[in-house]
């Protein structure tokens, strides 16, 4: 395997306050999503995603972010109507969009597992050419064999190999990205590994910043490793300040084994917001967005996740049930699994009991809530802090409306935080690279 030689290293010091990175994710594939309403729209017409992106760009933010799902989840052996019905593939309507905007990041989310090296590494760096240098790829790993079933060879992989896959594809890919020298024509690629082989000529000549962009997600130790070694950005859960401080000091802390430097990998929360003319408003308002988010069919939903059996004859406004799970791994197909069914129900009923708490409320209570809640100036504030306190470098925002969600906070918020001087007032740049302040990837010897 040829390797690169790794760019010197420098203290982690930026001078005068931090700036922060934003991205704009595409609501659909969560339980922020709110689906019913006179402002929600389409999640498949091209019209609702151009609304987000041209949003995002006139705030200035680093890049637009689709997740991606390669099957509707089920519950109860059907399609879930609560949740997105209809995922388009990602990389299509992201090359659509590059021709609606002209500095705005664009990022898709691709399986490891159920894709080719070749294949999506062509794929990319077209991507790539089209933006002028703005594509990035958010790598995620797939093992289900629900998944699966959408594939020749379902559910054929291993869950202990997802990441061995996936670094040997990131590899791979990025060895045919670096395999036109500068000025000259394809060099042959020769790959053996234990998941793929390749061997060709690659058909696209180095893209404007090198590779795309490398974004990763995961939470375990293997995923915090592989994020260590091989992502410039990761799209992270952690929105409270000390477990974010606490998974920042984690995974900054193992990039000198790698050979890397602390500001290579940019760190970034998914989090939501609500924004109000004061606090009580802001308040008042994200109840009532939480009350649309789980309605009471919902808040069945979810309790049935947990217990693993059908409470469909429970009042959602009623108590919790009295007895201990029953895991079923066939109830909800295609969605995170509970850790341990027990441990989340003898929680959840501890804090029925404590606070008197519906089935609803519980739900309301303890599934995701609004990350950042308040006025204008109150919200940047605490934005800025933050990033100030290494809890993020930045913050992927879910808005909980399709397509407009992402207004308020660009028109109320993003100057704010331009007057403090931690978010940029126009790009400095054309690549996401030079957004994301990452150098260009270093070509591997020989590769000139």
């Amino acid at each position: 395997m040829t390797t690169t030689t790794a760019p010197s290293r420098t203290p982690y010091a930026p001078p005068g306050p931090r700036r922060m990175h934003l991205a704009a994710h595409f609501p659909g594939v969560n339980n922020t999503t709110v689906w019913t309403g006179d402002r929600v729209g389409s999640q498949i017409d091209f019209a609702s995603f151009e609304h987000l992106a041209r949003t995002a760009e006139r705030g200035r933010f680093d890049f637009f972010f689709l997740a991606e799902g390669l099957r509707l989840r089920e519950h109860k052996g059907r399609i879930h109507d609560l949740d997105v019905m209809g995922r388009p593939e990602a990389i299509t309507v992201l090359s659509a969009l590059a021709a609606v905007t002209d500095r705005l990041g664009l990022a898709a989310t691709v399986s490891a597992t159920f894709n080719e090296p070749y294949e999506l590494a062509r794929r990319l760096s077209t991507l790539d050419h089209l933006s002028a240098g703005r594509a990035a790829w958010n790598v995620v790993t797939t093992s289900d064999a629900f998944t699966g079933e959408n594939f020749r060879r379902g559910g054929f992989l291993d869950r202990a190999d997802r990441y061995v896959r996936a670094a040997e594809f990131v590899a791979t890919a990025r060895a045919l990205w670096d395999s036109w020298p500068s000025g000259g024509t394809a060099r042959p690629v020769a790959h053996e590994g234990p998941h793929f082989s390749v061997r060709g000529e690659f058909t696209l000549p180095r893209s404007p910043q090198g590779h795309p962009v490398i974004i990763q997600a995961g939470d375990s130790a293997e995923g915090r490793d592989f994020a260590a070694a091989t992502a410039d950005v990761i799209f992270t859960r952690h929105s409270t300040l000390e477990a974010g401080r606490e998974f920042y000091a984690d995974v900054k802390g193992r990039l000198p084994a790698h050979g890397r430097e602390a500001d290579s990998l940019k760190i970034m929360p998914g989090v939501t917001f609500v924004l109000g003319d004061t606090a009580a408003d802001a308040q008042e308002r994200a109840a009532t967005i939480r009350r649309q988010q789980v309605s009471p069919q919902n808040a069945l939903v979810a309790l049935e996740q947990v217990w693993g059996v059908d409470l469909s004859a429970y009042d959602p406004d009623g108590p919790l049930p009295d007895f201990d799970p029953v895991p079923d791994p066939e109830l909800a197909q295609g969605r995170v699994r509970i850790g341990d069914p027990k441990a989340v129900a003898d929680r959840w009923r501890a804090l029925s009991e404590a606070k008197g708490l519906s089935i609803r409320e519980t739900v309301i209570e303890t599934t995701g809530r609004q990350s950042f809640v308040g006025t204008p100036a109150a919200v940047a504030e605490e934005m800025a802090a933050f990033v100030a306190a290494r809890a993020a470098d930045g913050f992927i925002l879910v808005p909980h409306l399709t397509p407009g969600g992402l207004d308020d906070f660009v028109d109320r918020v993003v100057p704010l935080l331009q007057e403090r001087g931690v978010f940029r007032t126009e790009y400095e740049g054309s690549t996401l690279r030079s957004h994301l302040g990452l150098p260009e990837p270093v070509r591997p010897a020989g590769k000139g």
